[in-house]
């Protein structure tokens, strides 16, 4: 058994890892090859390139690494016709993966792509390339199910992996003692998440740090953890740090995000997986998403939802603030963190929300998605099933 995978980003690889343990109870003696990160390498993964060249964000800036991420496809695409998998799983990464895998499923190759590409909130006509390029589509969130089912598409909400590993009820004064920093054992936290990509934390941190400044203001008794995903942004933003909030009462944290995040009182963060984590957490939160101009000019014309963290498009309302490219500022930011922190009732709610998504998301995911892959895999091996 020859099974295929490629992630895009560390969320895939962390998706990744859990679904080739999964598919292992399955089949022992299967192979693993693709493009993966460290959980999946140490599942068992031959990975041909590393998962960092993958990752690129926004429309504008997978333009200018469009060059290298069609060779590497293409290389892909040679390797898995010489030597075909019995199931290819494209994870995420979308504008790589569909691509990849609609010419292997020309082939006659089984393709799966696990977790939705947004095309219930923008580029809608993604949908007919999807149907195209997978045989089973695995989604994370219920309502993109619907969505596919809607087009006839094959597939399987399988629920979310977080959801399965974070408890029902965190443990703050844990993750504090845990982190073992001075401003974490007693006080307000606020844990500040600029993003886990350098593009990121470029556009987000500066703000993060003045908004963090103006908050140290209007309560003195506040202290901020902020977690760095890599070395190379633990070095960035400790210079930032140095340079723009020296005498802040903040520390940088090398990884440990859901650490950082399960021992605040109230997380500012970018859009993203993180947001699922904190809601998780059961952590009240403030979100902004700032991208390059070119790439929030499109979004404004094509995104066809009224929210984009993911807390607010699990429940169809806003439960969390969220503040996009210029709204995000730092009297716009500081001023919800305040509320955030200071209204109990808001928050007793906000907690009963997020422990009703928590519980529809909560599936044993890797499972599920191991099952749905086995049952695809099982089909296609039937004469003429494909």
């Amino acid at each position: 058994m020859h099974i295929a995978l490629v992630a895009g980003e560390p969320s895939g690889d962390l998706l990744g890892s859990g679904l080739i343990a999964a598919l292992k109870q399955r089949y022992p003696h299967a192979r693993f090859s693709g493009i993966g990160g460290a959980g999946m390498v140490e599942q068992g993964l031959y990975t041909w390139v590393p998962l960092e060249r993958l990752a690129v964000m926004g429309l504008v800036e997978v333009l200018r690494h469009l060059p290298e991420l069609s060779k590497i496809r293409q290389q892909l695409y040679q390797q898995y016709s010489a030597d075909p998998p019995d199931v290819f799983i494209g994870i995420d990464a979308p504008d790589f993966n569909l691509g990849l895998e609609q010419r292997l499923r020309a082939r006659g190759i089984p393709t799966v792509h696990y977790v939705s590409p947004s095309v219930w909130a923008w580029r809608p006509w993604r949908v007919h390339k999807i149907a195209r390029a997978a045989n089973l589509v695995l989604t994370l969130l219920p309502f993109e199910a619907t969505f596919y089912e809607k087009h006839a598409i094959p597939v399987s909400y399988v629920g979310h992996p977080l959801a399965d590993l974070i408890p029902l009820q965190s443990d703050p004064a844990a993750a504090r003692r845990s982190l073992d920093v001075g401003c974490a054992t007693a006080g307000l936290i606020v844990a500040l998440l600029p993003g886990s990509r350098l593009g990121e934390v470029k556009r987000l941190g500066t703000l993060f740090l003045d908004t963090a400044r103006w908050l140290a203001v209007q309560r003195p008794d506040l202290s901020f953890l902020l977690p760095a995903a890599t070395p190379q942004l633990y070095e960035f933003l400790t210079h930032l740090q140095a340079e723009r909030a020296p005498a802040l009462p903040l520390t940088v944290v090398r990884g440990r995000a859901r650490e950082v995040m399960a021992a605040a009182d109230a997380v500012l963060l970018a859009s993203g997986t993180a947001t699922l984590e904190a809601m998780l957490l059961k952590r009240p939160m403030v979100v902004a998403y700032q991208v390059a101009p070119l790439t929030a000019w499109l979004a404004r014309r094509l995104v066809t939802v009224a929210h984009f963290s993911l807390p607010n498009l699990l429940a169809g309302k806003e439960l969390v603030p969220e503040f996009f490219q210029e709204a995000a500022t730092v009297m716009a930011l500081g001023p919800a963190v305040l509320h955030a922190l200071n209204d109990v009732g808001a928050r007793q709610m906000l907690m009963a929300e997020f422990t009703a998504l928590h519980l529809a998301l909560r599936r044993d995911a890797d499972q599920q998605a191991a099952q749905a892959i086995a049952n695809l895999v099982e089909t296609s091996s039937q004469p003429d099933a494909l």
